[in-house]
């Protein structure tokens, strides 16, 4: 697996990143021991980044497969960045401290404000104070953002303090956002060659639309990888089988006619279940979580990014990935 330099931040990181929120509690719920060895499964096979999040609940697997590779002597220790929902410094402060216990790593090599939207970042102000605060102890290496928003994006730029952003891009614009309206690729191409020009280090979520593009596997992974202002990739993996597929691709072995089958892949909601209570609407930033006409959640395939947000703000678990 091809390795880059993470903008400027002296992090090398492979051009595929591993997503570890499918193999949690949010979307596939895999056992303990067997979503380890998913990560270990990547890590063995070259891809030495890792993107977790205070909310994905994966941290135990993440440590599990850190552990086993320790005990059969592998490769160096992977790249690992996590982030927090938080607003308050002392929120924030406490996710570090969780994701450093609960992983047993010392030094965090990424974290950052996780879900950023139009207007948040001043709003989140003593959360961001906190992560320069524990980057300049030598908790965290690097600080950013994970966002959805084109404005976002943009903003950070600016932002000395900034080491790296991580936005989603795919060659439809399918999740994007700019301000409170949808956004474009083309937009969000502009905004992420800005960041990528001011020394910001550059890795990309959503490269098949949360699974939506995956029928068009080869043009889509294709499309983010082919973007120099692009560093590395994430995608979420829960199999064997998506690994190779991820680095078949990389390495020209994949047929040109090759595309995984996804057909049972969706989020269901189940109504008996359901309290009508809207946190799975409010959580979700595509649209596509709604009221049915009994006033219960209802789910518009056509544009959901099977992310799982909406799963992990259901205070009843009515929400479920089949």
């Amino acid at each position: 697996m091809k390795n880059t330099l993470l903008g400027n931040t002296g992090l090398t990181v492979s051009r595929i990143g591993m997503g570890v929120l499918p193999i949690g509690p949010n979307q596939r719920n895999m056992p303990l021991g067997q979503g380890a060895d998913v990560i270990r499964y990547a890590l063995e096979n070259g891809i030495n980044f890792i993107d977790t999040a205070q909310y994905y609940r994966t941290y135990p697997y993440i440590r599990k497969a850190l552990r086993k590779m320790e005990s059969s002597n592998a490769a160096a220790h992977p790249v690992i960045c996590s982030k927090s929902l938080c607003h308050d410094r002392k929120g924030m402060q406490e996710a570090v401290e969780e994701a450093r216990i609960a992983m047993d790593i010392d030094v965090i090599d990424i974290f950052l404000l996780h879900e950023v939207r139009t207007g948040q970042f001043s709003l989140r102000k003593g959360a961001w104070d906190y992560l320069n605060e524990a980057k300049a102890k030598g908790l965290v290496k690097a600080i950013g953002v994970s966002t959805h928003n084109v404005d976002v994006t943009e903003d950070m730029a600016k932002e000395q303090s900034c080491d790296v952003v991580f936005p989603i891009i795919n060659y439809t614009g399918l999740g994007i956002r700019n301000g409170e309206v949808p956004g474009t690729a083309a937009e969000m191409e502009k905004a992420v060659s800005l960041c990528h020009q001011a020394g910001k280090g550059i890795f990309s979520m959503k490269a098949f639309g949360g699974g939506n593009l995956t029928l068009s596997y080869q043009k889509a992974l294709g499309y983010v990888l082919s973007k120099e202002y692009i560093d590395s990739t994430m995608i979420g993996f829960s199999s064997e089988k998506e690994i190779d597929d991820a680095i078949d691709f990389m390495e020209g072995r994949m047929p040109s006619d090759y595309n995984p089958d996804v057909s049972a892949k969706k989020m269901w909601i189940e109504e008996s279940d359901c309290e009508g209570c809207g946190n799975c609407i409010k959580a979700c930033q595509s649209g596509a979580v709604s009221y049915n006409e009994r006033g219960l959640a209802c789910i518009d395939e056509s544009i959901c990014l099977t992310c799982g947000y909406c799963a992990a703000a259901c205070p009843v678990r009515a929400i479920i990935m089949l």
